[in-house]
């Protein structure tokens, strides 16, 4: 009977597990769907200020329920050069105290008495929102049955975990086998080689909750494991630094610096503490008397927060710190291309994924124009020392063209998009191909410059200005189609259309003038040729240009 009573709590805790962690990912996908604006603009706001930094990580974690993701977001800017090493380090601060709401939500489920169980109406809530989710119409309205079908699963999932942990509390073996780990050391290491492997700080912390509370554990046992959980929680960012730059392997050393800190610091009190007869337990039973759930969730905010109060005055010292550990690679030669400010790391934060693919097609746009002015300089100078640099570029938009749309591709099946969000990617498609195509018609222009050059021939004084004054309106065209895109700014919008009109009456007066240049001999028809395919070339450019404008029209 023992045998099989241990076999079933073991498949219940088992499931537990499985449901609590769908239900993070439910809440976390969903959360993210509903505050994706929101989430983009409260990052984007990254700046030198510690505080700020500490206050954007808790918010944001807070909101996506997510430390793991907020650490991988984190890594992702500090890799892409968005965030400096000191801002990415306390926005990490920040992410630990706003992990800790899950604790508090699942200690708040635990409270019953002559009453209906709190959990049970909490986990009511996977109901109503799976209900919502399959009936309602609105995008927005299905996402909030999301959030509280995930809600309801995790009490779903802690009353699995309970009910397994009161088996285990009838077994006297069990009990005594327990009630022998008390270790500090032994306790912490527990706690972070599960957590490392479950990749889930909620987890482990839900666990302990249920395991002090149902008696298995004692409320000491269960601060160690908590403290053990923040260093396996580290696991996650560790996985993301490895893959991506040097700066981001740093901000994954910082993660794991700062919890390995907190939980040395607060060993080292308990050992002072130790002196007087006083632990953290006995501390946490007189604030909370009767509420052992309580007291392991408040302590596990208190830890955090003590952390961070006792870290960040030392934040410089740790980033000088990082910096001496994984020193900055001496530069090689690069033979490959990359995305600058996407990567694998970044699916896992689909919202913010989304505005940096649109960082990266600016930049896209930024070589391509690059590109525009350099062939436009070869055709009217015959001056061809940047061609090596102009056919870097044009294999980096090839490249880019490819990598980007195999990145959107998979963000598109990701969950936790919103609407508009969606609807942008669909856009991305014709954007980026907008883009590569403006840089073929580059090198069509320095092809039309080669072979003036080839001939010995060139175009006219007055061909060579009105150029010149074409490059100057695609310049200003681009600024405002540009604008348009990166601030969805209709004013831009209006603007870019107006140039773009502009440059198709100009190139229709550029060919009259070369017909009359013709007639009196000043241009030959094989320059003439090359010039009528300049200014056609040209005008396409714009309509690229203006076409990546107009995708803000179907936000």
């Amino acid at each position: 009977m023992g045998t099989q009573t241990v076999i079933v709590a073991l498949l219940n805790l088992l499931a537990g597990i499985g449901v609590f962690l769908i239900a993070c990912q439910m809440m976390s996908s969903n959360l993210e769907a509903a505050s994706s604006d929101k989430l983009k603009k409260l990052f984007s706001k990254a700046s030198g200020s510690k505080l700020l930094g500490v206050g954007i990580g808790a918010l944001g974690t807070a909101a996506i329920q997510s430390s793991g993701a907020t650490t991988v977001m984190t890594i992702g800017f500090v890799n892409a050069g968005i965030i400096s090493l000191a801002q990415a380090a306390t926005i990490i601060y920040g992410a630990n105290i706003g992990t800790t709401i899950t604790a508090q939500i699942v200690a708040l489920g635990m409270f019953s008495g002559n009453a209906i169980s709190t959990s049970v109406i909490f986990a009511a809530f996977a109901g109503l929102g799976a209900f919502m989710g399959l009936f309602a119409k609105k995008s927005n309205l299905k996402t909030l049955g999301g959030i509280l079908a995930g809600f309801g699963l995790l009490f779903v999932g802690l009353e699995l975990m309970s009910g397994s942990m009161e088996s285990f509390a009838a077994l006297d073996g069990v009990k005594t086998f327990l009630a022998g780990i008390r270790n500090p050391l032994l306790l912490v290491l527990v706690g972070a080689v599960f957590t490392a492997i479950i990749q889930s700080s909620s987890v482990m912390t839900s666990i302990a909750l249920t395991m002090v509370v149902t008696g298995l554990i004692g409320i000491d046992q269960g601060i160690y494991l908590t403290m053990g959980s923040n260093i396996g929680s580290c696991v996650v960012a560790i996985i993301a630094g490895l893959t991506s730059g040097t700066n981001a392997r740093r901000t994954a050393l910082i993660h794991l610096l700062f919890n390995c800190s907190g939980v040395i610091l607060f060993m080292l009190a308990a050992l002072a503490l130790g002196g007087f007869d006083v632990s953290y337990g006995s501390l946490f039973e007189k604030l909370f008397p009767s509420a052992p759930q309580v007291q392991l969730a408040m302590f596990h905010t208190f830890f955090n927060v003590v952390t961070v109060i006792l870290m960040l005055p030392l934040t410089g010292a740790l980033v000088a710190l990082v910096k001496k550990l994984i020193p900055e690679k001496a530069p090689a030669q690069r033979t490959e291309f990359t995305l600058r400010y996407v990567d694998e790391n970044m699916l896992r934060t689909p919202p913010v994924a989304v505005s940096q693919v649109k960082r990266e097609i600016l930049r896209m746009a930024d070589i391509a124009l690059g590109n525009v002015d350099r062939s436009l300089e070869m055709a009217t100078q015959l001056d061809f020392a940047a061609k090596p640099l102009f056919e870097r570029d044009e294999q980096e938009l090839n490249y880019i063209n490819r990598e980007l749309i195999a990145f959107v591709v998979r963000l598109s099946g990701k969950s936790g998009l919103g609407e508009k969000d969606r609807a942008y990617l669909s856009g991305t498609y014709r954007s980026v191909r907008d883009v590569e195509r403006i840089g073929d018609y580059a090198e069509n222009i320095m092809e039309y410059a080669l072979a003036l050059a080839g001939s010995n021939q060139q175009f006219s004084e007055d061909a060579k200005h009105e150029i010149s004054h074409l490059e100057d309106l695609l310049h200003r065209l681009f600024d405002h189609a540009m604008t348009a895109y990166r601030e969805e700014d209709r004013a831009s919008l209006d603007r870019a259309n107006e140039i773009e009109e502009e440059i198709d009456d100009y190139t229709k007066l550029m060919e009259e003038g070369h017909i009359a240049r013709m007639e009196k001999g000043i241009c030959t028809p094989s320059v003439g040729a090359q010039y009528l395919e300049l200014s056609s070339n040209a005008e396409r450019i714009a309509d690229h240009m203006i076409n990546i404008a107009k995708s803000i029209k179907s936000l």
